[in-house]
């Protein structure tokens, strides 16, 4: 019942229409039709503030991050390759600067590959529901969107069952990500004003989140990380600090120490790509069980073997989404969710504390 809080879902086939995007092209806003597989058609007039930098980066700003449409940077990238990107109609090379005042216009043929609209029984858990959003309680292990490796079979999918309008909107109502192997909230628009209401508030950075999270090593005080983040050039499903990468923010307050351990508060100032994970790893207190990001395997001296086993046999990172908050897109009226740790979490606190 929507208005309510209720208990799990699962998630009928809906057709994808085109997702139209339609604006003034004159102040850099895009006119456009795609859907995740089909023809994607884009047009966009570079602002005169964009004066200077290179084609790839504007085109990245107008089509991919200025509306959320569902366009990767690769994909620009391919684009203007193969000349499906043009600039007034000409095909240039991705560094070419550009001076504002240029029409790009994408026609290109997208393959199939993920399915953002299949409606599948997935199992996840919704705090709160009504008829502009929905906040979801996600388990870990489960995979947010369909995409590499994950066709489908994800919460998009599980969405989509519940509520197949979902399919109107652009990544179904998406705001935001977790990672597959992070557990915990994540709010989800469920109508186009609530979505583009949302996903403003989160660029203006007035959604709070906050996560829990057990660290290797003993951190001594609360600290806040400032440091840039961008994709490790040597392992492209890695993430790293570094000069030339996006700013990011995160700031870590210590909850509960132990012998080799912290248990952590981590509230997200800014929300880049595998940014806690990056920013702790980056100190040299990499979350539990990441081992992408340079997790040991660290086992307090003494530690008997049933604690052995839990810390040594904890096989995701350990980040549980605990706290969201933001003003509700109609009403603005405070909103409050809190997740409590999930159960594997809890006992690799309990392998910390001992019998």
């Amino acid at each position: 019942m929507l208005g309510h809080k209720v208990r799990h879902c699962t998630a009928t086939v809906v057709a994808m229409p085109w997702i139209q995007a339609e604006g003034n092209v004159a102040t850099g806003d895009h006119i456009g039709r795609q859907a995740d597989s089909g023809i994607v058609e884009l047009d966009a007039v570079v602002p005169a503030e964009f004066s200077g930098i290179r084609v790839d980066r504007a085109a990245t700003m107008l089509f991919a991050e200025r509306r959320q449409s569902g366009v990767s940077r690769a994909e620009i990238a391919r684009w203007l390759r193969d000349g499906s990107l043009t600039v007034d109609g000409r095909t240039v090379k991705p560094k070419t600067p550009v001076r504002g005042g240029e029409r790009l216009r994408v026609r290109a043929v997208r393959p199939a590959r993920f399915d953002w609209i299949a409606a599948q029984d997935v199992a996840f858990k919704v705090v709160y529901e009504d008829e502009s959003l929905i906040v979801v309680d996600k388990p870990p292990g489960l995979v947010v969107h369909p995409g590499a490796g994950n066709a489908d079979g994800t919460l998009v999918n599980g969405l989509l069952r519940r509520r197949p309008e979902l399919a109107k909107l652009p990544r179904a109502g998406l705001v935001h990500r977790l990672d597959k192997d992070t557990s915990g909230l994540l709010v989800v628009a469920a109508q186009p004003a609530s979505r583009a209401a949302l996903t403003s508030a989160m660029a203006e950075r007035r959604i709070e989140r906050e996560y829990s999270g057990v660290v290797e090593g003993q951190l001594i005080a609360d600290r806040r990380i400032e440091a840039n983040i961008g994709r490790d050039p040597n392992n492209r499903l890695r993430h790293r600090v570094r000069s030339d990468g996006r700013p990011a923010v995160t700031h870590i307050a210590v909850r509960q120490r132990f012998y080799a351990h912290t248990f952590v508060a981590a509230r997200l100032e800014t929300g880049r790509t595998h940014q806690i994970r990056v920013h702790l790893a980056s100190i040299g207190h990499p979350l539990v069980g990441d081992r992408r990001y340079g997790a040991r395997g660290v086992v307090p001296p003494g530690a008997d073997p049933d604690a052995i086993t839990i810390i040594r046999g904890f096989r995701r990172q350990a980040l549980h989404a605990a706290r969201l908050a933001f003003e509700h897109p109609d009403s603005g009226e405070p909103m409050r969710f809190e997740s409590t740790l999930p159960d594997d979490m809890t006992g690799l606190l309990a392998a910390f504390r001992g019998p």
